[in-house]
This record gives structure tokens, C-alpha cells and sequence, in this order.
């Protein structure tokens, strides 16, 4: 028997500088400390106490008591100084005269302070507080610079020390870094950047760094060739958006919008090569701050005194119906003309379209929309009104009302109010290509939603399944990330009315038929299966019961045909028969002849029936089928059958078969089955409604440690 091999016990290698390397098994029981000593011994080390082992790799961690769980076997371990000695050498490299060693020791530093142990370690030597006052000197530039700031970034990552206590002459030093974008070593760009990011976003410094950074600049670090560096600065962009109060916020937006910024963004980022990750949320992160900027009038109802809403109603008004360009004054017309125009317009209260703009949302925010595309779109906006006047009642799409449900709609696609997460990925380029984007999208959406209401035919019933088919055209043309506006309408003009009824149908059936194969869903119809085929059992031998006329069909006699009556009985034990005329149903008791269905040997069909041999058609033939019966004589006695059509043969053999005790295998049964599955499956599934079944279940979990747990149940 192989002995039992431990599995504390791991084989790895371990290296050291040059030495040869060694293949040794690592004993997870074993102090870290014994091991080390071990090893130097073997190398012949005298102080042990000053090495450590780190991990062989991009990031040279060290190993220690909590992290050397993660050993595995044929890892690769370095043999190197311990945090504690890496500490005061690079210390005392750092305030040392000699240049190169400051360079090669702050490269070092910008390595190892990745890895927390050390981080530990060279804070509690005030190793922080060395390279803050370094950086507020300005003693260094170029490469040691950066690997500074770097280190910096690196160690503060760790959360040791928090950001709040930075003062304000080391952020203007890393702030002046920033604006001046011309000479500077990309290390340091990148390292600034992320620096006042993080202060903005975990201190109380966002003032000073409003004040010493300007958007300008920042904008031109939008422009670098290095990616991270476009990155950062797109960052730290944001920072200062959320960061920022309502009226900078506005400030911000504007200057965001300009053509000179969205030029940038669209060069330099949207068309600069594919978007990683982290820009792609950065992009996110501020598509969503600038859309949330609506949410105030999003929640914001009309109120009868708002004389601005009150004149962007009127001027919706004047710009559809008062064309007379001579004439422009409307106070000779008289409030009932007003109505009959607002009622045009679409609004609910033609009376009183204020009324109209109470719900929210989309409150002020779809009065906006509305005076936005009659402004900006007068030839589309007065078509759509002109459109809509002309039609009858019942298929009339009223600009109004749709430009409310519209503006919600799009405020919940957008997720207008919700504030940005930590994962979101997902922009949409086309909004950084537009001064008013919210507002355009609009307009394209307004006029596709009347161009699919006269697809749709569609009357005020159908107002909710016109703005689901619409919700469903928007969405799928957004999924394509259209670069502008243009290429978004051209998505949309792609998909029709019929187009999105086409794509639900096929994904309605790609959904079932996925499901009827997932793993979940093939056991449950391995269970229901006897349930079903007892049921289509049951009505089979119903329809026997109830019974069935037959064309009889008698030698000699090829013209004339008699018919005949099969009831089988109640208790399904006994058929009973008899001759009957074209028209009668004879009771059971009126069939004088008898057969038992335990003398039924068999049943036959096709060739092998006998009725076929007197048949010329082909049709009827497929339609005969023969009961063999119990017999002493050399010759099989049969009663034989001609159905009036294949439902009634199916229906037949499917019960004589069943009362033998055979499978039921007519294409009817097959039918009637695949219905009544895929019925009972629906049914039992409807809970799960949007639900993705998975293919294979979840794994069950591993038992409780222990059984000893209890529940304390007290009766009051």
C-alpha cells in the first residue's frame, strides 16, 4: 500500500542571488523563521535574522506567516533582505550624497512598495514622511521623480495613513507637476495625477486643488500618447465633477461640452485605439455625472406660476399653428381656438397644459425636451404636429403625451439620477459628440416613435405596446455604440416595427429552445413524461368508448358500403360491435357482437393488414388496420378496420395499443405530447419568469464542521 503523502508538505525552489539555486520541501508546520535559517546555513549566511523569503514574479511580495498559505507546489521563492534591512539600506541610500545610489535606491522603493509587509516597515521608519518633505523640495526631477511619486502613490494605496493629513504646500508641489504638462517625465504626470485624484476624493482638500488645477490642463493631458496618462487625467477630471457644488458643477458641464473638450475626448480617446476597462469607466463615470445634471428637472413639477414654462408652452404653440409671419400677434384669438390648438399639440388638459407637467418624473425635464426640438427641429417638429392633426381620432399619436412617456422612458434607459458604481463600464460615444446630447437623443426618439406608431397602425389603446416596441428599438441601437448621432438614427431606421416583431419571435424561440436542453429542465420533464402519457392514454380510450362508425367493406360488392359500430365498454375490458346505417350511433347495448380484449393477439397495420389486399386506393389503405385475434385454426382470425381518416386511426391504434399493453407511437400521440409538455413545462416555469436556468445545478455545499448548533424557541 503507497504511503499516505502529507499534504502540508510542498516541493518548490528557492533562489538567491548568485547562488545555485535549491529544490527543498516546504513544510507549511514548520516556522518561516527555521526554514530562512536553514537555508542561509546552507549558503553559508550568518545573520538570518536579516532575510526573508519573497515570491518570484512581477510583484517580489514576501512570504509571510498569513500569506505562505498560498506556497504551492513548483513555486519559486527569492532568498533576499528582510524588510526591516531592505528598509534602512534604501533609507540611508536616500539621504546619502551619492546620486546614484539616491536613483538606484528610489527605483527600488518604487518596486517594493507594492507589497504591504514592507509598506509597514518603511512607515513606521518614517520613511513617508522622508519622501513627502522630498517631493515638497523639489530637490528632484526627471526619472527620480517618478519613481518618488510612485512610491508615494504605492505606499498611501495601502490605507496606513490616510490622505487628510497631506498639507497644502505638498499638494500645491504635485499640483504644479500636473499644470505643467510640457517638459515633464510621463512618470511623473501619471503619478501626479492619481495623487490629486486622491486627495480630492479622500480629504477635505478639494478646494485647494479646484483652486491650484485648471481644466485646461487637464484637457491637455487628454491629448498624451500614454494611455494611463489619459486615463488619469480623465480621473481626476471626474474627481472634481463629484466633488464639486451645484453651480461649479454646471460651470464644469459647460466647459465639458465645449467643442474644443469633445474634440479632445473624440480624438485623442474615443478614436485613439480600443478603450480599455478603466477608461472605458472613466467614460462612464462622467457620461453619467453630466446626464444626472438633469435630475433636478427631472423632479422638478410645472407650477402655474412658472411664467418661463408657461412662455416655452406658448412658444410650442405659435411655432406649429401662428405660420402667418405678418401676423404674429394672438391676442385677438380667442381661448377656445387655444384649446383646440393645445388639444393638437397632444396635451392631456388641453384646457390647462400646465397640468400636464405635474408628474414626476420626467416633470420640467420633458417640457425642456419638447421646446428643445421645436426650436432646434422646426421642419420635424411641425411635421409630426401637422401629421397628427390630419389623422382620425383613433389613430392620432399625440406629440404631447408620447413626449412625456418619451422623456421617461429615456431617463430610465439612461439611469438619470443614479449615481455612478464602482464597476459600470458602459458609455455610449455619441454623447461626447454633442453640446446638448440628452436633448438631441430626443429628437432622433420623438420621430422615430411617430414613424413606428404609423408602422404599428396604432391606436390610444395601444399606447403601452407602441412605447415597449419603441424602448426595445432604442435599446438594441445603443447596444451597437454608435460613434454619433447620425449613425444612431441610421440603427434605428434599420430596426422597424417588424424587425424588433421578427428578433422577439426568434429570441422567444432560441430562449425555449435552450431551456428545453438545459439540465434543470430535461429532469423535469423526465418527471412529468408519466403524467402526460397517462393523460393521452386516458383520451384514447374516451374516444374508444364513445366509439366510432367504420365504412365496412363486403366482397363482390365494390359500389356499396355498409357501415359498422365500435364501442369499447366502460370498464375497457369488452368491444362491442354491430352493423349501423350512415347516420346512427348505436348504444352499447344495441351492438350484438362481442370481443374481448384479452383474445386480441395483436394489431396490425399496413402490409401486413389485411384489408389492404382489397384496396386500390393508396390513401385509404394507409388508413386500415387489423386486430389479430386468439385462434386454434391454421389460418389467423382478424377483425379488420378502415378509419375515416388518420386522426381517428391514430386515435384507434393508440388505444388498441394501449390496451395491450404497447407504446403508443402515432404521429398524433407525438403531437399531442411535444403540446402537452411543452404546456405543463411553461406552466411550472412561470415563477421563474427572466430567470437564466443554468445548465448545471448549484454545487451543493460542503457539511457543518460540526452538528453542534441548536435553535432556542420560546413560547410567549
Amino acid at each position: 500500500m503507497p504511503a499516505v503523502r502529507d499534504s502540508s508538505i510542498v516541493k518548490i525552489a528557492v533562489q538567491m542571488n548568485n547562488q545555485t539555486p535549491r529544490l527543498i520541501e516546504f513544510n507549511q508546520k514548520q516556522p518561516l523563521n527555521c526554514i530562512i535559517q536553514e537555508l542561509c546555513n546552507h549558503w553559508s549566511i550568518e545573520d538570518a535574522e536579516n532575510y526573508a523569503l519573497q515570491t518570484d514574479g512581477p510583484q517580489n511580495n514576501y512570504v509571510t506567516e498569513k500569506s505562505r498559505v498560498d506556497i504551492r507546489n513548483g513555486c519559486i521563492l527569492q532568498l533576499t533582505l528582510s524588510a526591516a534591512k531592505m528598509t534602512t539600506e534604501i533609507l540611508a541610500k536616500i539621504n546619502g550624497d551619492v546620486e546614484a545610489d539616491r536613483a538606484a535606491a528610489l527605483e527600488k522603493l518604487s518596486h517594493l512598495s507594492t507589497d504591504n509587509t514592507f509598506a509597514e516597515e518603511f512607515i513606521n521608519k518614517q520613511g513617508l514622511k522622508l519622501v513627502t518633505t522630498l517631493i515638497e523640495s523639489g530637490k528632484l526631477q526627471g526619472v527620480s521623480l517618478a519613481h518618488l511619486l510612485a512610491s508615494f502613490v504605492e505606499l498611501m494605496d495601502h490605507g496606513i495613513v490616510s490622505w487628510i493629513v497631506l498639507e497644502a504646500p505638498f499638494i500645491c508641489k504635485v499640483a504644479s507637476y500636473v499644470n505643467d504638462v510640457s517638459n515633464q517625465d510621463n512618470g511623473v504626470k501619471q503619478s501626479a495625477l492619481s495623487i490629486l485624484e486622491n486627495v480630492i476624493l479622500n480629504s477635505d482638500k478639494y478646494p485647494l486643488v479646484e483652486k491650484e488645477v485648471t481644466i485646461p490642463n487637464l484637457t491637455r493631458h487628454l491629448q498624451s500618447p500614454v494611455a494611463i496618462i489619459r486615463q488619469n487625467g480623465m480621473a481626476l477630471i471626474n474627481a472634481l465633477f463629484i466633488k464639486a457644488d451645484e453651480l461649479k458643477r454646471k460651470s464644469l458641464a459647460a466647459t465639458l461640452s465645449s467643442k474644443q473638450v469633445r474634440h479632445t475626448i473624440e480624438s485623442h480617446i474615443l478614436q485613439g485605439g480600443a478603450v480599455d476597462s478603466d477608461m472605458a469607466h472613466q467614460l462612464y463615470v462622467q457620461q453619467t455625472l453630466l446626464f444626472n445634471l438633469l435630475e433636478p428637472r427631472m423632479h422638478t413639477k410645472m407650477e402655474p406660476q412658472d411664467q418661463d414654462a408657461l412662455n416655452k408652452i406658448k412658444e410650442m404653440r405659435r411655432i406649429a399653428f401662428d405660420t402667418d409671419l405678418e401676423n404674429k400677434d394672438s391676442t385677438n384669438k380667442k381661448n377656445s381656438t387655444f384649446n383646440k390648438e393645445y388639444k393638437k399639440l397632444g396635451f392631456k388638459c388641453d384646457i390647462n397644459p400646465v397640468l400636464d407637467f405635474t408628474e414626476t418624473p420626467p416633470g420640467l425635464l420633458a417640457l425642456d425636451c419638447m421646446y428643445y426640438f421645436a426650436r432646434n427641429q422646426v421642419d420635424n417638429y411641425m411635421k409630426i404636429v401637422l401629421e397628427n392633426s390630419c389623422r382620425p381620432d383613433e389613430h392620432e399619436c399625440p406629440f404631447g403625451r408620447t413626449s412625456i412617456e418619451l422623456t421617461k422612458l429615456i431617463c430610465n434607459i439612461l439611469q438619470i439620477g443614479e449615481q455612478p458604481s464602482e464597476q459600470g463600464q458602459t458609455y455610449h460615444p455619441m454623447f461626447f459628440t454633442h453640446d446638448h446630447p440628452f436633448e438631441e437623443f430626443f429628437c432622433i426618439c420623438i420621430v422615430l416613435l411617430n414613424k413606428t406608431w404609423k408602422e404599428m397602425r396604432a391606436t390610444a389603446e395601444d399606447f403601452v405596446k407602441v412605447m415597449s416596441v419603441v424602448r426595445e428599438q432604442i435599446k438594441r441601437a445603443l447596444d451597437t455604440q454608435p460613434a454619433n448621432m447620425e449613425k444612431f438614427k441610421l440603427q434605428l431606421q434599420a430596426l422597424t416595427y417588424s424587425d424588433i416583431t421578427q428578433l422577439w419571435q426568434q429570441e422567444q424561440i432560441n430562449r425555449e429552445e435552450w431551456e428545453s436542453h438545459a439540465r434543470p429542465v430535461v429532469e423535469l420533464k423526465e418527471q412529468i413524461l408519466p403524467e402526460i402519457m397517462d393523460l393521452i392514454k386516458q383520451q384514447r380510450l374516451g374516444f374508444l368508448v364513445e366509439g366510432t362508425r367504420f365504412t365496412k367493406q363486403s366482397k363482390g360488392q365494390r359500389s356499396k358500403f355498409k357501415f359498422w359500430y365500435v364501442r369499447l365498454s366502460p370498464n375497457h375490458k369488452v368491444l362491442h360491435y354491430g352493423d349501423c346505417d350512415e347516420k346512427s350511433a348505436p348504444a352499447l347495448e344495441e351492438l350484438p357482437n362481442k370481443l374481448a380484449v384479452v383474445d386480441i393477439k395483436d394489431l396490425v397495420t399496413g402490409k401486413d393488414c389485411r384489408p389492404n389486399k382489397d384496396i386500390k386506393k393508396k390513401a385509404a389503405s394507409q388508413l386500415a388496420f387489423s386486430l389479430i385475434l386468439e385462434s386454434q385454426s391454421v389460418e389467423p382470425t382478424t377483425l379488420d378496420f378502415l378509419a375515416p381518416d388518420e386522426l381517428v386511426f391514430d386515435y384507434w391504434t393508440d388505444g388498441v395499443n394501449s390496451l395491450l399493453g404497447k407504446p403508443m407511437v402515432s404521429k398524433e400521440m407525438e403531437k399531442d405530447l411535444e403540446t402537452l409538455l411543452g404546456m405543463e413545462i411553461k406552466l411550472r416555469l412561470l415563477d421563474a419568469e427572466g430567470v437564466d436556468i443554468p445548465q448545471d445545478p448549484p454545487p451543493i455545499p460542503p457539511h457543518p464542521s460540526n452538528y453542534e448548533f441548536s435553535y432556542e424557541y420560546e413560547v410567549k
